[in-house]
């Protein structure tokens, strides 16, 4: 019997970059969605299944004769349709759905600097997920990206769009925190090559590059060619000001928690790189159409059926 390989969120962002991948490697991959009427680029190569959290039963029976199971399932903010709570109640229950199935190797999402003591629900709640997995018993390999960049990125994206549009832009406080950003193909192929392995790991996948805050800005504004003035600013103006964005786009651009993960410094490791993609050469290949349109977060997750937009 072929061995499966399933990925959740396959249609999406990241897990897309993962199932093309496990694809171009010969292997057969089912997909975990929410999301199994969106249009993507497999066609019927990657059958869906629903992430049926509230029918454990059948999560299992959909993982039954997967060996890997590629974790990708994780929401960015609290919403009234979601919140970190649900996320990582959700996501136990797809790990013990995992270990009722026989999956042999679990390779999970999470975050550079999770800790259980945070402040921060994105930060405690990636924590509590990264202990569950090693409680279940399950092989597993748990990768900790602090930001990931490519054609369907959010943020590196409407910093851009930002930048073309406002004529200044502001950072928070100094703007000297640090973020190192990862490519998302390196993360799949670091994804897939952990998967064929069993021993039990930790990596920060982090990118080569690692700029502070402000250089982040400036690099992306003087290589799209829209250099603008950056200024500092109050994290309580930074969101106020994100919050007028998000009211005239329909989204939510930024939260307080996020500028606070920033402001903390949790998006640096000090840890040799896992991929090798410069975000500075992507950006200069994808100049000309980076930031010319805003992404939407909740676009995406209002539309179960639009595939999603490249950058």
């Amino acid at each position: 019997m072929t061995a499966v390989q399933a990925v959740t969120g396959a249609f999406g962002y990241s897990g897309k970059y993962i199932a093309r991948n496990l694809l171009e490697s010969g292997e057969s991959v089912i997909t975990l969605t929410n999301s199994t009427d969106r249009a993507n680029e497999f066609g019927g190569r990657v059958q869906a299944f629903p992430l049926s959290f509230d029918r454990p039963d059948d999560l299992a029976r959909a993982l039954d004769g997967v060996e890997v199971l590629y974790n990708t399932y994780w929401v960015r903010f609290n919403h009234k349709n979601f919140t970190h709570a649900d996320a990582v109640r959700n996501t136990m229950t797809l790990f013990d759905a995992a270990r009722r199935a026989g999956v042999e190797r679990v390779v999970h999402i999470s975050i550079t600097n999770p800790s259980e003591d945070s402040p921060l629900e994105y930060f405690n709640g990636k924590a509590r997920l990264e202990r569950a997995l090693v409680e279940s018993g399950l092989s597993h390999a748990i990768l900790r990206p602090a930001v990931i960049f490519g054609r369907e990125d959010i943020l590196i994206n409407n910093i851009a769009w930002a930048l073309r549009r406002l004529p200044a832009f502001g950072v928070f406080g100094d703007g000297m925190y640090r973020i190192q950003p990862i490519y998302v193909e390196d993360q799949a192929t670091l994804a897939v090559e952990q998967g064929q392995r069993r021993e039990n790991v930790v990596i920060n996948a982090i990118g080569p590059e690692t700029f502070t805050y402000r250089g982040l800005v400036e690099t992306i504004g003087r290589l799209i060619g829209a250099n603008k003035r950056i200024i500092s600013v109050s994290p309580e103006v930074g969101y106020l000001v994100a919050k007028m964005v998000g009211a005239a786009t329909g989204d939510v651009m930024l939260t307080r928690e996020e500028i606070e993960g920033l402001m903390a410094d949790l998006l640096h490791v000090d840890a040799p790189p896992a991929g090798t993609t410069r975000l500075t050469d992507w950006i200069r290949e994808h100049a000309e159409t980076l930031g010319r349109t805003y992404t939407s977060e909740l676009a995406r997750r209002y539309d179960r059926q639009s595939a999603y937009r490249s950058n």
